[in-house]
């Protein structure tokens, strides 16, 4: 097989001696030993020596009918080779069983009846019904017959998958039976360890544990699907076995994806030589980054390993060894999220358009309405496909690259920072734990990694089967309330993650608050869904000041089914655990029609030199993202930077942040953490420089200046908060907030160097400026040194005040309908 080739190349590079054993087990599709009377291993379709076997074909073999009868004779020849051996497997699984159960009864039992009946669970029913179907299937094979049907073998095979519904159902507690009763008893231990196989293609015996013998069942139920789909794939269409077996197929199928749904961890185990069970603890379809090109992979992590396999997606999936890294001494390196080049960028938009209206297309068709021929949907899935795969492999900007002790690196790349989390999680815990270390059979493992295909694709709606279940279409609009339960005060900020078809990536995110122990966000979000099924929820703290370590850390994670019926335009409030941290959370669901992605609204994004009032509406909220988002950042990390706010940033950097601000939220969130902290300063100082009217109106500048010009400094102050409650709720309650950030930084004057002197300096001529007009017979015509007084004694004033009011940020419009709601857990 040429995977398996190149697994051996890949060893010798590092100077892993492989030898061939003629007595290891190598399991294929089917097992490799076959009686010399059948079939030889360089004969054999499943051999190594032949490449097909690792393309898994869906459709049929072309060619003529008799060259397909000879193939289906050999496949059939293999199976019996299959059976005979896992029969002899169940076999030495109850050899024991009845001297265990004669113990039983005796003063000092090995194990108690109850314990034999959860080890040996439904094993002799297997042994019986497996038995049979090798005595017809050999009796048949001997008349020598091409054409003799076989179908019902394995019709009556499938009617009983029962008999391995109870034994899978039964798998976990038989495991924890065994290794509890290895623990505590030296008699049992010296059995479980030492169960031995006969093989007859070699006539010789082999050593397994209990552990790996149980897990052959688990191991047959995938095969009996692989089984039947080669089978088929070597019957002629008019040979009478094809109706059965196709039947018998769709039975396995369906029972397979069951179990694998309901039960997944169950299929993780691969055996491997000498009989050591190795666990597959996750896998997942990502995007390898090497010399600057990217190639989508399926990478697999086990309990002492990761496996990649290169991954051609289509009608005929195929697979081929990539590369592998132990887990011992392995490094993971998460790094910053990256940003499409420009050009990239602008594909990426037409690509989704493209893709949008291709499912479209292929909607219209499954709802009838619209008909079209079975040609032109197969060359719309084709073309779907196709963008599908583009958009797959260029939309993950999160790198985690790995680093082995013999110097090995690879770089893969997520789209999903819940993703990154589980893999970094179950990577990190996997190293921690102590596995016993055996020499890698990537034969075994790369072959068990493709069994998997009948249940694991990568998320494309082109491949998915017609289904009523479409998921939701429109708007999600989710309301982020608050966070309970955390055990010390934290930046904390809640992001979210939509999928689309299965395929998740970073929608939004709340605002960070700095040194919140209840922190309270009240943050409202319209996300436009296209095939939504769940919703991902992730508590990220951020580093503060004063903490030593510098990347964000993923606190608690879940994930909401999203139910259309009961979120259909009514607001449903529930709470969600992440990890130990309570997170309370309102959704709503407007379905409605999509406009193509990457369109640009009819109504603008700008965000500078536009009304501030216009932008807040926009948004839905008092206080603009762009104010509440550079002085979160601010106050972050700038807090202790000497010259804040007087020392400029670089002008590049500013510029880019100007533009993603008015382009998309999400590249300017992860910008601010990029650039210097000047940058972010100088950003919010440019955007309220750039408002059309201040943030204090013309029309307030006399009411200021007049009020100043009180020496009482009560009757200044009740002066000043009269002005401020008269001004539009946008202007007073982003004024509010920006007061209330100002003071923080000047608690830190002694070492930033900004007193309120020096803020208000900075401040003031942003903030207030003289109408240009005078404002009637009696209006102030002031010059401009008066003016700059007066700009830098109001702000100066209105941060000594005693008595501010607390900022609004958060429009109330749904606080009625919230506060009728049940908090309940979904």
């Amino acid at each position: 097989m040429e995977m398996f080739n190149e697994a051996v190349e890949y060893l010798l590079e590092y100077g892993i001696p492989v030898v061939e054993d003629d007595h290891l087990d190598l399991e294929d599709v089917f097992d490799g030993e076959c009686d010399n009377d059948f079939l030889s291993a360089v004969d054999s379709p499943f051999s190594p020596a032949r490449s097909e076997s690792a393309d898994f074909s869906d459709g049929l073999s072309e060619g003529d009918p008799e060259k397909m009868l000879e193939r289906r004779t050999l496949v059939l020849k293999s199976i019996l080779c299959s059976q005979q051996l896992y029969l002899s497997e169940l076999e030495a699984l109850l050899m024991p069983m009845k001297a265990l159960k004669a113990t039983a009864c005796t003063s000092q039992p090995v194990l108690t009846n109850e314990q034999i009946q959860t080890v040996f669970f439904q094993a002799p029913e297997l042994l019986a019904l497996h038995k049979e179907f090798l005595e017809g299937l050999r009796e048949r094979l001997q008349q020598g017959d091409p054409h003799q049907g076989v179908g019902d073998l394995f019709q009556k095979v499938v009617s009983q998958l029962g008999v391995y519904r109870g034994f899978i159902d039964n798998y976990e507690s038989a495991i924890a039976t065994v290794r509890k009763c290895t623990q505590t008893d030296d008699r049992f231990k010296t059995l479980a360890e030492n169960m031995m196989v006969f093989k007859e293609s070699s006539n010789c015996r082999t050593t397994y544990t209990l552990e790996a013998l149980l897990y052959k069942p688990l191991d047959r139920v995938t095969k009996i699907t692989l089984v039947l789909h080669d089978l088929l794939k070597h019957t002629p269409e008019d040979h009478p076995d094809r109706p059965l077996l196709q039947e018998s197929l769709r039975i396995s199928s369906s029972f397979l994806s069951g179990v694998n749904e309901e039960v997944p961890h169950k299929k993780s185990a691969v055996t491997i030589s000498k009989g050591t069970i190795c666990q597959l603890v996750k896998d997942g379809f990502l995007v390898e980054l090497s010399d600057g090109s990217r190639s989508l992979r399926h990478v697999f992590l086990f309990t002492d390993l990761i496996l990649c396999a290169k991954f051609k997606a289509g009608r005929q999936p195929q697979y081929r060894f990539a590369w592998y890294l132990p887990l011992p001494g392995l490094t993971l390196v998460p790094g910053p999220e990256s940003q499409l080049p420009p050009d990239t960028q602008c594909r990426m938009n037409q690509m989704k358009q493209k893709a949008f209206r291709l499912r479209q297309e292929i909607q219209l068709q499954r709802k009838g309405s619209r008909v079209l021929s079975t040609r032109t949907i197969d060359r719309a899935r084709k073309k779907l496909l196709d963008c599908e795969l583009w958009i797959l492999s260029h939309s993950p900007c999160l790198p985690l690259e790995l680093h082995s002790h013999c110097g090995k690196s690879h770089t893969l790349l997520l789209s999903s920072l819940y993703e990154l989390t589980e893999w970094r999680d179950n990577v990190e815990r996997l190293r921690r734990e102590s596995w016993e270390r055996v020499s890698p059979d990537l034969l075994n493992l790369t072959n068990s990694c493709f069994k998997l295909r009948t249940t694991h694709h990568p998320p494309l709606y082109s491949t998915l089967e017609d289904s009523g279940d479409l998921g939701l279409c429109g708007t999600l609009c989710v309301v982020i309330h608050k966070a309970t339960q955390l055990q010390q005060p934290a930046n904390l900020a809640i992001f979210l993650e939509v999928d689309s078809f299965g395929y998740f990536e970073n929608k939004a995110q709340t605002r960070v608050l700095v040194g919140a122990l209840t922190p309270s966000w009240e943050e409202e979000f319209s996300l436009q869904v296209d095939g939504a099924h769940d919703l991902r929820l992730l508590c990220v703290q951020q580093p503060g000041r004063e903490d030593n370590w510098t990347e964000d850390r993923v606190l608690g994670k879940n994930t909401v089914q999203l139910d259309a019926k009961a979120l259909l335009n009514k607001w449903k409030r529930s709470v969600v655990s992440l990890n130990q941290i309570e997170l309370s959370f309102s959704l709503k669901y407007v379905e409605h029609s999509l406009q193509p992605p990457g369109i640009p609204s009819t109504q603008s994004s700008e965000v500078f030199n536009i009304h501030i009032e216009l932008v807040a509406e926009r948004e839905g909220i008092l206080v603009p993202h762009i104010v509440r988002y550079c002085v979160e950042e601010v106050e972050r990390r700038g807090l202790e930077e000497v010259g804040i706010y007087r020392i400029s940033g670089v002008a590049t950097e500013v510029q880019a942040l100007r533009t993603a601000f008015s382009t998309n939220l999400r590249d300017a969130l992860v910008r601010l953490k990029a650039v210097d902290v000047n940058a972010v300063s100088g950003t919010l100082k440019l955007y309220l420089r750039e408002l059309p009217e201040p943030l204090l109106p013309p029309q307030y500048f006399q009411a200021l200046a007049s009020a100043l010009a009180f020496d009482d400094p009560l009757e200044k102050q009740h002066r000043l908060l009269l002005v401020l409650q008269n001004l539009p709720s946008v202007n007073r309650n982003t004024f509010l907030f920006l007061l209330e950030h100002l003071r923080r930084v000047s608690q830190n004057q002694e070492v930033n160097k900004m007193t309120p002197q020096n803020l208000a300096t900075v401040f003031g001529p942003s903030l207030l400026r003289p109408p240009k007009e005078p404002l009637g017979e009696s209006g102030l015509c002031v010059d401009i040194s008066q003016e700059i007084v007066v700009q830098v004694q109001v702000v100066l004033n209105y941060l000594q005040c005693i008595n501010l009011p607390a900022p609004q940020i958060k429009l109330q419009r749904h606080s009625a309908e919230l506060e009728e709601m049940t908090e309940q857990k979904p």
